[in-house]
């Protein structure tokens, strides 16, 4: 029996049903069986899996052939997971598993549950969400949500909360770190008896016996100073505490969730973050993208909050509205963009568009419409550093090319009509550039 042949039939006894690719365009999950890492091998991972959108296996048919970093080379073109055939007793089990994880958590990922709260389809987007879905679901780890202000990480807590599949789980209790009182730490994280302090006229629960079944998130934890990251260090690791003016240990059975705008690693080398209390509570860190590193979204976004504002009849968008949407900057992130959109939804009348006149006064530019930037300095800092590495005019402009299209068929979800259209060229000459690359 030929080895080709061998592996499907494992695949199929594994449950896993497989159909050649006969030409067509890639589309959807699959397997990719190599024997060597290339460039047009790569080249076929990127398309294929849209740099990591659609969820690709590959699987070399020697160990050698991901010798010298190859791996590593075919995860960053977007493969999901890498390794040989021959690597174990039974890897057609494996590429199950490994298929049956990834469906259940793009399941999820398409649940009202997600779609209802936190929209968008950017590729940095959907991996993000992704990895919080997976965290979320399949396991009750510690999870530290990092990201800039305005970037949703309560809304994440929340639904990590939601997925969290622990049975006869109680509630997520929220605590706001900056609104900690220092003289009350203490009460409020771990309660207090009755006549322990001064006003204590009766005993009160604190954060660790509300969240006792349930989770508890702690917002914005680097705000929290050094002596009380201290207090907290046997309750977050043992779940174990005593209140405020007793000497009885309590037990507290909870999920941890933290958020931060900070960068704690920085914090701590700088003295300001305790390393043990960090790693207590980053068991798992899931990275929200900023705003402008998933411009794709703003008018999907845009319209998700049209929709929460006029559901059922939400309005459309005039294409100068588009495109001081898509040129503007947004300090706040997705709150910064949610505020004015809600702006333009309330001050809009009538059945038509939201115009330019249902902008707000301080939102219009100064000097009449303006072009959106985009040869910005991450543009000419990649030039630069292709100029020092010794890249020609026409490499440069080949591998600018490259990542349009790429990026555009990413935005349009592999829809090359759509993408063709970003591009301004014609689906044909679309599609003529991706077979004569794959040629190459």
């Amino acid at each position: 029996m030929r080895p080709a042949r061998a592996m499907l039939e494992a695949l199929g006894r594994a449950g896993v049903s497989t159909q050649a690719l006969n030409g067509a365009p890639p589309c959807g999950p699959g397997l990719l069986f190599f024997t060597e890492v290339t460039a047009p091998l790569c080249e076929f991972v990127r398309a294929a899996s849209r740099h990591g959108l659609e969820r690709l296996l590959a699987i070399s048919l020697s160990p050698a052939a991901t010798a010298g970093g190859g791996a590593w080379r075919l995860l960053r073109e977007g493969a999901a997971d890498v390794f040989a055939w021959d690597h174990s007793a039974d890897p057609a089990l494996e590429v199950a598993a490994r298929f049956e994880r990834w469906g259940e958590i793009d399941r999820l990922l398409e649940s009202p549950m997600v779609r209802n709260h936190l929209a968008g389809e950017s590729a940095a987007w959907i991996r993000a969400l992704r990895h919080v879905v997976e965290v979320a679901h399949f396991t009750e780890a510690p999870v530290l949500i990092v990201g800039e202000s305005g970037t949703g990480k309560e809304l994440v807590a929340r639904l990590i909360h939601a997925l969290d599949a622990r049975p006869r789980k109680r509630d997520l209790v929220v605590l706001d770190c900056t609104t900690v009182v220092p003289e009350l730490s203490g009460s409020e994280f771990f309660g207090h008896e009755r006549g322990a302090f001064t006003g204590a006229v009766a005993a009160r629960d604190g954060a660790f016996a509300l969240a006792d079944g349930g989770t508890l998130f702690l917002d914005e934890v680097g705000e929290l100073s050094l002596g009380l990251q201290a207090e907290l260090l046997r309750v977050v690791q043992e779940h174990t505490y005593k209140r405020v003016g007793s000497n009885a240990w309590q037990r507290t059975d909870f999920r941890l969730q933290c958020a931060t705008n900070r960068d704690l690693l920085r914090e701590e080398a700088d003295g300001r973050f305790r390393r043990d209390f960090y790693f207590r509570i980053a068991s798992w860190t899931c990275r929200l993208p900023p705003l402008r590193e998933r411009v794709e979204d703003i008018l999907p976004l845009a319209r998700h909050f049209l929709e929460k504002v006029r559901p059922g009849d939400a309005p459309e968008l005039d294409d100068e509205v588009r495109e001081l949407l898509l040129g503007r900057e947004y300090p706040g992130n997705v709150r910064d963009l949610k505020q004015l959109v809600t702006q333009m939804a309330l001050r809009h009348v009538g059945p038509g568009p939201i115009t330019v006149g249902d902008i707000p006064e301080k939102e219009r530019p100064e000097n009449g419409a303006e072009a959106p930037v985009w040869c910005d300095p991450p543009f000419e800092q990649a030039i630069r550093r292709a100029l020092a590495l010794g890249a020609g005019l026409k490499e440069i402009g080949r591998a600018a090319e490259d990542a349009a299209e790429r990026l555009a068929l990413e935005a349009e979800r592999g829809n090359l009509q759509r993408a063709a259209d970003r591009l301004r060229i014609t689906d044909r000459a679309l599609q003529m550039r991706r077979a004569a690359r794959r040629k190459e």
